[in-house]
């Protein structure tokens, strides 16, 4: 496996200075935000759009560290009823520009549409009544999500993407492994999952049971962490809508890697990974509003050191 961190996770620093930690700490690479849901401090679209001279400053700025271009990121609504278009935009052309540089991978969200045609509200149905919500899962996945989703594949093909991967995110038509699974029968091959354990958790779902589930289906993943704050959790449950910033206020936070869930179970998670045969990157995103975001990336990069798989398995047993 190799790791990388999400850039955003530094985002008050330049571009090269980001560049610079990751190679100060050592890291393989670094996963790039090009907009929707990101601000883009790291990446400017439309220079990058713009012609070739962009394009070869932002890879040189990467070789020249040794470091590895891990993903390009559009995280964002691409379905949304309202900025829907401006938001697909991006993330088509952060498509392109992966295949003019030679990156196979960008990381994105499903997309959530509104209820019915007409309405502005993205809606995200998470019950089976009362009935109305199965007459809306129906048109949302027939009529708005599979077409799309059928027009971004081909749009992935012709740039030389090979992988969507979804992350699996609440407010999203894709969120656990049973919607993952059922896109990817519909679309192909192109597409599978960004793994990322803290969405799973603050869902009460178990990451790990998903590593199992989703098998060869896995194209990144996301090592970020959640805090699960018991005493409230029994009485707010996990449908926590509370401010972000309110820690002691939530029944879940984002947390930095460790002060969740500790080393033994990344250790786990890591090993199973590896059982289900993914030997890919895994991508800090640090999103925890107690401890500063570079300590957070290090404490974080510190404790996946000592639980990843790094090397080739070489064992096998003698001949007696």
């Amino acid at each position: 496996m190799k790791l990388g961190f999400v850039s955003d996770s530094l985002a008050q620093l330049s571009f090269e200075e980001v560049l610079d930690v990751a190679a100060e700490l050592g890291l393989d690479g670094v996963e790039v935000n090009t907009g929707n849901w990101s601000s883009a401090p790291h990446f400017d679209l439309e220079r990058m759009k713009a012609g070739p001279q962009a394009r070869t400053a932002f890879l040189k700025a990467f070789a020249s560290r040794g470091l590895e271009i891990v993903a390009l990121n559009a995280n964002g609504n691409q379905l949304h009823p309202v900025s829907g278009g401006t938001q697909s935009a991006c993330l088509e052309e952060t498509i392109r520009i992966a295949g003019e540089i030679g990156v196979k991978k960008v990381c994105l969200m499903s997309g959530l549409p509104s209820g019915a045609p007409g309405e502005k509200t993205p809606n995200w149905i998470v019950s089976s009544w009362p009935p109305e919500t199965q007459t809306i899962l129906r048109w949302q996945w027939e009529d708005v999500l599979l077409p799309y989703w059928h027009g971004l594949a081909k749009l992935a093909k012709a740039s030389g993407v090979d992988q969507l991967a979804i992350e699996l995110h609440g407010n999203q038509l894709v969120y656990n492994v049973p919607s993952l699974l059922r896109l990817r029968a519909e679309i192909g091959p192109v597409v599978g999952a960004n793994l990322d354990p803290s969405h799973l958790f603050w869902m009460g779902a178990d990451p790990v049971a998903a590593v199992d589930a989703l098998g060869d289906a896995i194209f990144h993943v996301h090592a970020k962490d959640t805090f699960l704050n018991a005493p409230k959790q029994a009485t707010t449950s996990l449908l926590e809508n509370g401010s972000l910033m309110d820690i002691p206020a939530r029944s879940w936070s984002y947390i930095t890697l460790g002060f969740g869930h500790g080393e033994e179970w990344w250790r786990s998670f890591c090993y199973r990974l590896r059982m289900a045969g993914y030997d890919g990157w895994l991508s800090i995103e640090h999103e925890d509003v107690m401890l500063s975001r570079l300590e957070g990336v290090k404490k974080s990069v510190e404790l996946l050191r000592t639980v990843m798989p790094i090397e080739a398995s070489d064992y096998v047993p003698q001949a007696i």
